[in-house]
């Protein structure tokens, strides 16, 4: 796709960078076909081409209003879906997040929108915070209408206990911003599964959030501040461990990107590198540890996995939790469109609750189609997405316990 950048771009980074990947674009529309809010919605300014089209017309100048290309880069759900499905290798999460920085420098959100995009990053970013509301749950949920009692959530006690750290392999986990809070028992049933092959995983209680939970409301700045810190803080272990497990893809796809993050920044770029460098989903590990051995045991139990779209459409690792699962003798169960995200999205399904519930309508009705006796996942925000009284949806890794 030509492009003919504005004079404002035409001599710029973010210009020069945004022209190289929509050159790749050939208009075929093959990414509308697996585009959520496409799909729903069905209005070509909220699929993929359509997006690119309005932020092609931004870089070169084109007068439309900033705020309506803003409210359909807002509802993307930066899925990767699109990048999956591109024959042509459009990078398009990259030219979103130009487009969505560039609007940001150009235009200012409401004051409400700006508000509630804060208070969220806030909350979610600080663990300690986050930990102290969620434990004020119980009182806030029945002063609040039915709707949004389910959006409220419970502070968990953890059940498992953290294996010794005596073992020789080392490798670190990240807590997350939510994650130690809502499923504190995610990373303890990690450790105990990696203690079975020699690995102590263990977490820095001074590590907090990666920086997606910031780029997601799109403040870019604080979000690389975050990261930053994060960085700051694994930085002196890089030599001490084998690697750096995640067990949320969503901080997984994240913490991988940093050398993109920071390709612009001296100080750090090279740090990031090597942090993603030895950055690995938790499925990477156990695969390598399995080694395509088949455990004797059959489970008995019929498994429906739901895999996110930062496992599936940002870390390319399809297909490694399903096999995992059978290689241990569950029954996976196929998972009609299982390419589609559920909703969650980080905060998406805060910002954008009527498309959000209407995925996730659609996600629950093609895990249960089955009538799996388990359904699993392999990132905290899905998981709290998709779980419902009485039918929660677990970790994958608890099933190998």
């Amino acid at each position: 796709m030509q492009t003919f950048l504005s004079d404002e771009f035409r001599n710029s980074g973010t210009g020069s960078e945004a022209a190289s990947i929509l050159s790749k674009c050939v208009h075929c529309g093959f990414c509308n076909a697996t585009c959520p809010t496409y799909l729903l919605l069905g209005d070509e300014m909220d699929g993929p081409r359509g997006r690119i089209y309005l932020m092609k017309q931004m870089f070169e100048g084109e007068s439309r209003s900033l705020d309506q290309i803003r409210l359909h880069l807002d509802r993307c759900l930066t899925c990767r879906n699109c990048e999956t499905t591109c024959p042509s290798g459009v990078e398009y999460s990259k030219l979103l997040e130009l487009g969505r920085a560039t609007i940001g420098r150009k235009a200012r959100r409401g004051a409400f929108d700006a508000l509630v995009r804060s208070a969220l990053a806030a909350m979610l970013r600080n663990p300690g915070l986050f930990r102290l509301l969620a434990r004020s749950a119980a009182w806030v949920r029945p002063l609040v209408p039915r709707k949004l009692q389910s959006k409220i959530p419970s502070a968990r006690r953890p059940v498992l206990a953290w294996p010794e750290q005596t073992l020789q392999r080392r490798m670190i986990a990240l807590s997350g911003c939510v994650q130690g809070t809502l499923a504190p028992d995610t990373n303890r049933a990690a450790a105990r599964v990696l203690s079975r092959y020699g690995i102590s995983l263990s977490e820095i209680p001074s590590a907090g959030c990666c920086g997606a939970v910031d780029l997601h409301t799109t403040a870019e700045e604080k979000g690389l501040a975050v990261a930053r810190s994060l960085i700051d803080t694994w930085a002196p272990h890089l030599d001490e461990v084998e690697a750096f497990v995640m067990t949320a893809s969503g901080c997984g796809v994240t913490v991988r990107d940093y050398p993109h993050l920071f390709r612009h920044d001296p100080k750090y770029r090279e740090a990031a590198r090597k942090i993603a460098e030895k950055t690995f989903d938790l499925c990477e590990v156990i695969e390598r540890e399995l080694d395509g051995t088949p455990e004797p045991v059959r489970r008995g139990k019929r498994v429906a996995f739901h895999a996110p779209c930062t496992l599936q459409h940002g870390q390319k690792l399809s297909g490694r939790v399903e096999r995992i699962l059978e290689q241990v003798g569950y029954d996976v169960v196929s998972v009609k469109d299982g390419h589609l995200c559920c909703g969650s999205a980080g905060t998406y399904s805060l910002l954008h609750p009527r498309i959000s519930d209407r995925l996730r309508r659609d996600k629950l009705a093609v895990l249960h189609e089955q009538v799996p006796d388990i359904v699993c996942t392999a990132n905290i925000g899905c998981q709290l997405h998709l779980s419902d009284p009485g039918k929660p949806v677990r970790h994958w890794i608890e099933l190998l316990l």
